[in-house]
């Protein structure tokens, strides 16, 4: 990709970001949504025949504490075909799975025995700062028990109950972590032969947590053209751990994915959308793979134009089996969900 075409792709984006200000309708974060009213039945979708997409949300959100070992097993137990998760940076440079820049007390205390530079998330007077994700290794994150529901409301049925191979382990973890323990899991004789295989494959769905409006987010010094050392590091260990085949890149900051497609052309890459007009000849023009946009702003209409683009279209948050047959029978391709226990039989 050219960086003219990185500019046309950034501008391109950001006119899509620019239409949904000016529609009145501002992104919020989704945990600022109102819970859903889901209907307790289930809609098995066939995945391995179908070739359809079922992602676990942060793992399995709506069972286990997000981004966490636990979350991931579950996740895995269910027979997800991606797991869906987010990435920062820590201060010594290597790839964490988190979705707040900060360790969040709503989400996380700090292990007993943990060594003094650890700060306690607890502590009403700890600086906001030492807690962000970009000011600590990731020996000190290890430190932090990640166990916490912080909107038991939305998520009555997350609960922090161990699993057969990660156990209780709910600290912050790195993608490195990750991947070796799915390795782990696809050769482990306490799971079934179809869980081992299904492990074997199952894909990764890796978000970007850059911002924006922020350009402090992940806080590497990204001048917004280039890979920063974020990026370098995240395509680094893909290759390193040869993942490429099963790893897509997500953001919802265009610049992040326009870097990234200069600096790996090969690697799969997923915009992720609130609401907005969409051009999505040009999205496919400059390298985008998929699109994955708010469940609520799907129209089939979308859907037939994103896949005469040749794009991929997975939504997200979809925890209703209502709506998930709903935009199955539109045509998706997958779906992102904190559920899905609901969605299988398995």
């Amino acid at each position: 990709m050219t960086r003219a075409s990185i500019s046309r792709l950034a501008l391109v984006l950001a006119g899509a970001l620019v239409a949904t200000a000016c529609q009145g309708s501002p992104a919020v974060p989704e945990s600022e949504e109102p819970p859903e009213t889901v209907a307790p039945s289930t809609t098995a979708i066939e995945t391995q025949e179908t070739g359809f997409d079922l992602q676990g949300h942060r793992g399995a959100r709506g069972l286990q504490p997000e981004n966490t070992l636990p979350s991931f097993e579950t996740a895995l137990d269910i027979g997800v075909t991606t797991l869906e998760l987010d990435l920062h940076f820590s201060a010594d440079g290597e790839i964490v799975i988190w979705h707040d820049a900060i360790v969040d007390p709503a989400k996380c205390g700090r292990q007993p025995g943990a060594p003094s530079d650890v700060p306690d998330p607890d502590d009403p007077g700890v600086d906001p700062d030492g807690l962000a994700i970009r000011s600590l290794s990731v020996d000190q994150l290890r430190w932090f028990q990640c166990d916490r529901n912080p909107d038991p409301e939305r998520f009555p049925d997350q609960k922090p109950t161990p699993t057969d191979l990660a156990g209780d382990r709910y600290g912050i973890i790195t993608l490195e972590d990750l991947f070796d323990f799915v390795d782990r899991y696809a050769t482990d004789p306490a799971k079934s032969e179809v869980q081992r295989e299904a492990a074997a494959t199952v894909e990764f769905n890796v978000e970007t947590k850059r911002k924006l409006r922020d350009p402090g987010a992940i806080g590497d010094g990204f001048d917004g053209e280039n890979v920063g050392p974020f990026e370098e590091r995240l395509l680094e260990i893909i290759a390193e751990h040869q993942m490429r085949d099963r790893v897509t890149i997500q953001s919802f900051d265009p610049r992040s994915l326009s870097a990234i497609a200069v600096a790996d052309s090969e690697v799969r890459l997923v915009m992720l959308t609130f609401e907005g007009s969409f051009d999505f000849e040009a999205f496919a023009a400059e390298g985008i793979w998929g699109w994955s946009p708010k469940a609520s702003t799907v129209t089939s209409g979308l859907i037939s134009e994103a896949h005469a683009a040749g794009l991929v279209v997975v939504p997200w948050t979809v925890n209703d089996p209502a709506l998930a047959r709903v935009l199955l029978d539109a045509g998706v391709d997958g779906i992102i969900t904190d559920r899905p226990d609901r969605f299988t039989d398995r």
